[in-house]
């Protein structure tokens, strides 16, 4: 048995779009195109692409919000979308999603320990005020602040509380999908630091999605550069960074260095 906590097999999401014209063949569109990977725990993977490549529909299909047309997603050898609702409700906590806009994924009528709790709850689970507090405090901010509303926090802050809520399940995996492209740079690397930190403290594993070259070299071990759907290059990141084989790649690192990145 393999010791990978995730493995994407082949998978494909194709989506059929509407008609141009009333007797014409619906245009289908491929999301994704058979794409596979392995990651074990404790080691962070990125995806690199542009708007349009794939990288997001990647993300919900190993989430289990979407299933691939072909293909399978095994986490921890079992396949999340052979799950009934139920077992992949429990099977989630150990595997949570941060989302790009910490603000739109917070509801602002809640006080935000009401929204760190939210994943307890959806697995039945007692809402618990001292765990609720400990994850604010792993990701550097204070327990009693769980009684404020999100617009009482800057964005960073809330990003911080978007992660606190996605690791109050004390998960094994944690699939963050334009984490940081939301914030200003400095803010950028504080939470970057964050999440480096929590998983050397929790021994996690991260699925990191970005466009952005600069923040995937500086957090992730490994990388797949996609475009249209499809996997151009993978490998490590000093690998596929210092040595780019496809003309894409390069582009994208080349304009990487025009906004200021030093080359890995």
């Amino acid at each position: 048995m393999s010791d990978d906590l995730l493995s994407v097999q082949g998978v494909t999401r194709r989506y059929v779009l509407p008609r141009r014209t009333l007797l014409s063949t619906p245009p289908v569109l491929a999301a994704v195109e058979n794409v596979g990977f392995e990651l074990s725990a404790g080691q962070t993977l990125g995806i690199v692409g542009e708007s349009g490549s794939g990288k997001s529909t990647l993300a919900r299909m190993v989430m289990g919000f979407e299933r691939p047309d072909t293909g399978k997603i095994l986490f921890k050898g079992r396949d999340i979308h052979g799950l009934s609702t139920g077992d992949l409700r429990r099977a989630r906590r150990n595997f949570q999603m941060v989302f790009q806009d910490p603000f739109g994924s917070l509801d602002p009528r809640r006080r935000v320990g009401w929204s760190i709790a939210e994943p307890l709850r959806a697995m039945g689970e007692t809402d618990n005020d001292n765990r609720v507090g400990r994850a604010l405090e792993q990701v550097g901010l204070q327990a009693s602040q769980a009684g404020r509303f999100p617009h009482e926090f800057s964005g960073g802050q809330r990003q911080r509380i978007a992660i606190a809520r996605a690791i109050i399940t004390r998960p094994s995996l944690l699939v963050a999908d334009e984490a940081v492209s939301a914030l200003d740079v400095s803010v950028q690397a504080q939470i970057l630091n964050l999440l480096m930190d929590l998983q050397d403290d929790l021994g996690l594993a991260m699925l990191f999605i970005s466009h952005d070259l600069a923040v995937v070299s500086s957090i992730c071990d490994t990388l797949l550069v996609m475009q249209a759907g499809q996997v151009l290059e993978a490998g490590t990141v000093n690998d596929v960074l210092g040595a780019p084989k496809h003309d894409y790649t390069r582009a994208l690192l080349a304009a990487a260095r025009v906004g200021g990145v030093a080359s890995p």
